[in-house]
């Protein structure tokens, strides 16, 4: 599997699993957020990075639409990779067999992304990431969102 054949899977299992496609990523929202992943393509090896990108509604007093900006420019309010042993399963320059990859990348979401967005789908479940410290939040945030 190449990395386009793997970015490919990637969105299929995204959109199985309630993540629309758009403007080259993948969203997710709700009324309090909207939850973006995209496939970073490295300059330095034949691997991606997952970007996994939380933008809280009415902090700041900031609305946000569905737009290129939200995947490909902004960090959002709050931003996550992969977690590390999942690293080899974005490297296309480790070898891994077809079917093993797959069978990660659906683990990668039944164990993470699907759980860890549905939490991030609400202000009280980033509240309560926060405070469990599964998320690192900056104190501006904190504060919006009544933290301290």
């Amino acid at each position: 599997m190449n990395s386009k054949e793997f970015k490919k899977l990637f969105g299929e299992i995204a959109k199985s699993n309630g993540f629309e496609s758009a403007f080259g990523g993948w969203i997710k929202d709700s009324i309090d957020c909207i939850v973006v992943l995209d496939l970073q393509k490295s300059n330095y090896g034949d691997y991606y990075e997952m970007n996994l990108k939380v933008y809280i509604q009415g902090l700041f007093g900031i609305s946000y639409t569905r737009n290129k900006d939200l995947v490909k420019k902004d960090t959002g309010d709050i931003f996550r990779r992969q977690p590390a042993e999942y690293k080899a399963l974005f490297d296309f320059d480790e070898s891994m067999v077809d079917d093993k990859r797959k069978e990660k990348l659906e683990e990668l979401f039944s164990d993470f992304i699907m759980p860890f967005t549905e939490k991030v789908l609400s202000k009280s479940g980033i509240r309560q990431l926060a405070e469990t410290r599964e998320i690192f939040l900056l104190p501006a945030i904190k504060a919006e969102l009544g933290l301290i």
